[in-house]
């Protein structure tokens, strides 16, 4: 269990449901997806279709409301992406062993990225230079940065990091940690907000030889910062990568660093909270500190 608040799902129980609300599945194969995500549980069902369960207890009408909102979101980004995202497909009701809604949505096909298999790929970072670019092209219809998780100011988070800090005293240099935490905290904020991803992970990434061939989990795409997605950078490539990926994208050098800035802020949260249920994902934030402090121009 990664949550405290985390729900019961199980390849039974979302067959099951699967199976009653969505009966031209009933003769599909569906399987459980290994993933080290955090947020859903996830199904496949058959060779084009994936079911996505929500893993921490909510609301049920606030987590349908969520859902409906995440699949706007899912169509708007595929519209911009140069890259396949999935797509909604429906909607899912509660039922007797699973307590919230659930989506089902297209499947697509690929590798899961991982921080240190494509760092040093020239073609990698360069498909990444342009999946962000096109996403910042995508019209904001004068929409603001919502409030919600990174993307606003630095500062807003000083509460959480002073939370991982104190829960990281074993694990990192945590002195280290927090002067440069103390410095990332007052660059100014850089405007005006383009439209983001909002979580360019590895996990919601997919490969194939060196080339990016889908973009997962795009319920979030909405403005935000325009350095946010350049975690992306810190997340999955070297030194060199990282120059040609900047390059690529002619980043300013206060874009740049609060990029690296809101990479630190994620990282600092997985290495201590995933560490014994997501390995995986607390050795994510590990590399990812990793190269923000070994880099000079950081």
């Amino acid at each position: 269990m990664m949550h405290d608040d985390q729900v019961d799902i199980d390849i039974g129980i979302a067959r099951q449901m699967i199976r009653d609300q969505f009966p031209q599945y009933r003769r599909e194969d569906i399987t459980s997806v290994g993933s080290s995500g955090t947020v859903n549980a996830i199904f496949r069902v058959g060779s084009k279709s994936a079911a996505r369960f929500p893993l921490r207890a909510m609301n049920p009408t606030e987590c349908a409301d969520m859902l409906r909102s995440e699949a706007a979101a899912m169509v708007e980004i595929g519209e911009h992406c140069l890259f396949p995202t999935p797509q909604p497909i429906g909607l899912g009701e509660p039922g007797p062993h699973y307590p919230m809604p659930w989506a089902l949505q297209t499947w697509l096909e690929g590798e899961v990225a991982t921080p240190q298999g494509l760092s040093g790929s020239t073609t990698f970072a360069l498909d990444l230079a342009h999946l962000v670019a096109s996403l910042r092209q995508a019209d904001t219809r004068g929409r603001r940065f919502d409030g919600q998780g990174r993307g606003g100011h630095l500062s807003d988070h000083d509460e959480w990091m002073n939370v991982c800090f104190q829960n990281s005293e074993s694990l990192l240099d945590v002195a280290r940690l927090r002067d440069l935490w103390a410095r990332f905290r007052e660059l100014p904020s850089a405007v005006p907000v383009v439209m983001s991803h909002k979580d360019l992970i590895p996990p919601n990434l997919l490969v194939q030889g060196e080339r990016l061939v889908g973009v997962l989990d795009g319920g979030s795409f909405g403005p935000a910062d325009p350095s946010l997605d350049l975690v992306v950078a810190w997340h999955l490539l070297d030194r060199e990568r990282r120059a040609i990926f900047r390059s690529g994208l002619q980043v300013e050098n206060l874009w740049w660093k609060r990029g690296a800035a809101w990479a630190f802020q994620q990282a600092m949260g997985l290495v201590w909270y995933y560490r014994r249920t997501n390995p995986a994902m607390s050795a994510l934030g590990r590399s990812t500190i990793s190269r923000i402090l070994d880099d000079p121009d950081i």
